[in-house]
């Protein structure tokens, strides 16, 4: 018999939901090559999140997927609203147009949200992945791991064949879900409340025209069959998705959900006791038509331990109010990427990674505590108190503290601040500013893309000399731009949106968060800025 077939790879990715594929884009555009394995044959079957955040999408138009993720858009962007009812046919007890309450004011950012259903999304992300050098295995699955001195030492299984392969990596990412089976394997524990509702699915066909009285809602939250109850469309020819809750703690299972008790389930929700319903499965070849999920909150203790770093389910989970569970993970693998990408590369010391727990850890909780409320509101209250969240705030203002931000201010100690009033503050995004080149509309997010920017103001002239020359003794990417000058700033919005002066220079990581500034020009700018980023890199001065 012969053994497993070895690979090596610098970065292996396990779980490719959003979060792993879009770490494995990430990598790849980055200069390195990653392995990402999925135990199911494909990517998902299932809608699951439904809307991405302009932050996420600013993301993706930094890779230039923009506008191939806006051409699988859903039918719901034409469905803007959310309700609550005690049925569909029954008084509202609030009703708001969620996407007109969360669309970024102008000058925020240059895109938008993107109403598209994950598993669409998760096919693009998949394309990319591949075209961009990723080796993508679907239907191969982790049996085992151990680290091993300077690496991790996989083996895992080919689901068809049965055939193993040994995988050696320098580091693993652990995208594999909310059972988060590998950080469990790792021993690393969870805080938070855990699961709190114990749900039933199901699918249904109906006609449900008269009850939707022409509201076009992505979602209702409903008080029957049972309180908490949601319903939402699947597409416009009459197919719906309904979620009940289910107390196990009460003696009730599964099992309990017949099709027949399901079916009149839905008559309840919608209200109409005659209506007539037929359930569907969830997937064609399936014969089961009801399925259970669990909503919970909970983040990890630690985002990883030694070569293994936990990102999306498998580092954090959060209710689905306020779409923010995918959006997150999307985020934790963009910070992730840059930092292992800088170190396999050599371009950063070890200490770098250090970082991505010390960023995205607090980020999580501040998200699984926001979440928690609105899903508190949206069932129980009105419609001011569903949509009270500052969603700006919650998409372009969390702050990240440590060692790769070299703050110049105190920080304030709510961790999320009003990103239209911030001033540039290091440890923040980077803010959107319109410019033009050659009569072309050119965003300062759009400038940030790929690895390190240097953003100089109008008179700053020798920040570009400087970024040079430090790009060539730190063999790292830096590229730098002048606004006022090489970019026309109309309205001059540069220095104030940046805090800096028209000689000085806000530096940019490669996630878009600022990393440091000059607010105005040092005496030897060069030695300035060679000393920030070695601090960053965390590298040996």
């Amino acid at each position: 018999m012969t053994g497993p077939t070895e690979y090596e790879t610098p970065v292996l990715i396990v779980g490719g939901g959003i979060t792993g594929l879009s770490a494995a884009v990430f990598l790849a555009r980055a200069g390195v090559r990653p392995i990402l394995v999925e135990r199911h044959p494909s990517t998902a079957i299932l809608p699951q999140a439904r809307a991405f955040s302009p932050r996420s999408m600013e993301i993706y138009r930094s890779l230039g997927l923009e506008g191939t993720i806006r051409e699988h858009l859903s039918f719901l962007v034409d469905y803007p609203e959310m309700i609550g009812a005690e049925t569909l046919t029954g008084p509202e007890r609030f009703r708001a147009d969620l996407l007109a309450l969360v669309v970024p004011p102008e000058g925020l950012s240059p895109t938008d949200w993107a109403m598209i259903d994950q598993d669409e999304l998760e096919r693009v992300i998949r394309v990319a992945a591949d075209s961009s050098g990723a080796d993508v295995r679907f239907g191969t699955e982790l049996v085992s791991f151990t680290e091993e001195g300077d690496g991790v030492t996989a083996v895992v299984r080919d689901v068809a064949s049965g055939d193993l392969q040994r995988i050696r990596a320098r580091y693993l990412i652990a995208a594999d879900g909310n059972r988060a089976h590998i950080r469990n394997r790792l021993g690393v524990g969870a805080d938070g409340p855990g699961v709190f509702i114990n749900v039933v699915n199901f699918i249904f066909d109906a006609d449900l025209s008269a009850a939707s009285r022409e509201r076009r809602f992505l979602l209702a939250y409903l008080d029957q069959p049972r309180p908490g109850a949601t319903l939402s469309p699947l597409n416009e020819d009459g197919r719906w998705a309904l979620a009940i809750p289910y107390q196990p703690e009460q003696g009730e299972t599964p099992e309990d959900f017949t099709e027949e008790r399901c079916a009149e389930y839905a008559r309840l929700a919608v209200g109409l006791p005659d209506l007539e319903v037929e359930l569907v499965s969830p997937v064609p070849e399936w014969t089961q038509k009801v399925t259970t999920t669990r909503i919970g909150a909970w983040v990890a203790q630690r985002y990883r331990s030694g070569r293994v770093f936990f990102a999306g389910d498998a580092a954090h989970v959060v209710p689905p109010s306020g779409s923010y569970g995918a959006n997150t993970g999307i985020a934790d693998a963009h910070n992730l990427a840059w930092k292992l990408a800088a170190v396999v590369r050599g371009q950063a010391g070890a200490g770098l990674l250090d970082t991505y727990e010390a960023e995205r850890r607090p980020v999580a909780q501040v998200t699984m505590e926001t979440a928690m409320q609105l899903l508190q509101d949206r069932r129980e209250g009105s419609g001011e108190e569903a949509t009270r969240v500052d969603d700006m705030a919650m998409i372009f203002g969390y702050r990240y503290d440590s060692p790769a931000v070299l703050a110049d201010t105190p920080s304030p100690a709510d961790r999320v601040e009003d990103p239209r009033t911030a001033g540039g503050r290091p440890g923040l995004r980077a803010p959107h500013l319109w410019l033009t080149r050659a009569g072309r509309r050119v965003s300062t997010v759009d400038l940030c893309a790929g690895g390190f920017t240097l953003l100089a103001g109008a008179d700053g002239a020798a920040w570009t000399d400087a970024a040079k020359a430090v790009a060539a003794a730190l063999d790292v990417d830096l590229a730098a731009h002048r606004i006022g000058a090489e970019y026309t700033d109309a309205e001059n919005r540069f220095p104030g949106a940046y805090g800096v002066t028209a000689t000085g220079a806000s530096l940019v990581r490669p996630d878009g968060f600022v990393a440091w500034r000059a607010r105005e020009l040092p005496r030897q700018p060069e030695d300035e800025l060679r000393q920030a980023m070695t601090r960053i890199l965390a590298r040996q001065p």
